[in-house]
């Protein structure tokens, strides 16, 4: 394969900013995209983005080739197109991008949450879009980032190994090639099932806002998330979200990481029970709540994360009445419908496969449903 060297960003939020910069401190051309275009006028004028970051990595004034509001001149040279935006816009961006798709151009979404990679491929199947391009999705996004100003970014820690898999998983080895002399912390995620259904994002987010939304409405999240809101029978409550996310994944022949397992994994950290090990992780104390209940915890979490995990459930004959309770919250709070808008297996396009029939298509891209 060509070595990749240039690269495109889509999104320029903090976590977008701080790719391109990092991007190109270490020597790619990196091109970034932003819907809106104030958002990068400042970047625009400048030529770049100041990148502050801790741990040793790479800072200074990252160049930019281009900076643009434009997605045909976005994509037209790009190698690797990295999407980092909210999940809930990705069909949008797929659909903006399609009819400007080459040959050989490589997706990357980061993340993809759950099942982000099968609605991209189902948006640029829907707008004919007949460009050969491998879709990825991470697992979760591999910085830990904001951003201090329009031109700036400030990178805190990069994550040590983030996996990543591509549809079909066929492609998963050729991504990663080409993505390793960037970033060679990304892993064999197996497939975009593996890397949807181990979404942590999905049991704590949504759940810990929506049960606190008293205490968030009432201090403005003046309060510690994780150390204050995860009280004895609010980690019940996870801890019966997370049995069920490993029984659907169970249902399609996945080993899916449970929650005490992975905060054994990310950060060494166990307990006897969810709210003991999330009280010995000493990275959760000092992080602050929201400080409004109209946050991506819901707003993202729930329609990108939590419904199509439901929705899997549901159709493979899985009870899932504790995310059905968590997703009826989020709809009453923000009096909205997020069944209807998020990512059930009616909208992915795969209601009609079978468990086998969705696993061959997720690993080698053969459906014939």
């Amino acid at each position: 394969m060509t070595d990749i060297t240039r690269y495109t960003v889509i999104g320029a939020g903090h976590g977008g900013k701080a790719m391109a910069a990092h991007l190109s401190l270490m020597g790619f051309e990196v091109t970034l995209f932003n819907r809106t275009y104030d958002h990068i006028a400042v970047i625009k004028a400048r030529g770049g983005i100041d990148l502050e970051s801790s741990e040793g990595n790479l800072r200074g004034f990252a160049r930019l080739a281009y900076v643009t509001s434009d997605i045909q001149e976005a994509l037209r040279s790009a190698q690797m197109i990295m999407v980092v935006v909210p999940s809930s816009a990705h069909a949008d961006v797929a659909k903006t991008a399609a009819p400007h798709l080459q040959d050989g151009q490589i997706i990357v979404l980061h993340p993809g949450r759950t099942c982000g990679a099968l609605e991209f491929v189902k948006v640029l199947k829907d707008q004919n879009c007949t460009a050969d391009v491998t879709v990825a999705e991470a697992e979760t996004f591999i910085y830990a980032s904001r951003s201090d100003g329009p031109a700036q970014a400030r990178i805190f820690r990069v994550k040590e190994a983030v996996p990543l898999a591509a549809l079909p998983a066929t492609r998963t080895a050729e991504v990663l090639n080409a993505i390793h002399p960037a970033y060679p912390q990304f892993i064999d995620g197996v497939n975009v099932l593996h890397t949807g259904l181990n979404n942590m994002g999905a049991i704590f987010h949504p759940a810990l806002t929506l049960l606190n939304a008293g205490w968030i409405e009432a201090t403005h999240g003046d309060y510690q998330f994780y150390i204050d809101g995860v009280t004895p029978s609010v980690a019940r409550v996870l801890e019966v979200l997370d049995r069920e996310r490993v029984t659907v994944a169970s249902a399609l022949g996945i080993r899916a990481r449970t929650a005490m397992e992975w905060l054994k994994m990310a950060y060494n950290t166990t307990g006897d029970d969810l709210h003991e090990a999330i009280h010995n992780q000493p990275g959760y104390y000092g992080i602050k709540a929201p400080s409004t209940l109209n946050h991506r915890y819901i707003f993202e979490d729930v329609p990108m994360s939590l419904v199509p995990i439901a929705s899997l459930g549901q159709h493979f004959g899985v009870s899932v009445r504790g995310m059905d309770s968590i997703i009826r919250l989020g709809c009453i709070v923000h009096r909205t419908d997020y069944w209807r808008r998020g990512r059930t297996v009616d909208k992915l396009g795969i209601a009609e496969l079978s468990v086998s029939e969705l696993t061959r298509y997720v690993n080698e891209g053969i459906r014939e449903a």
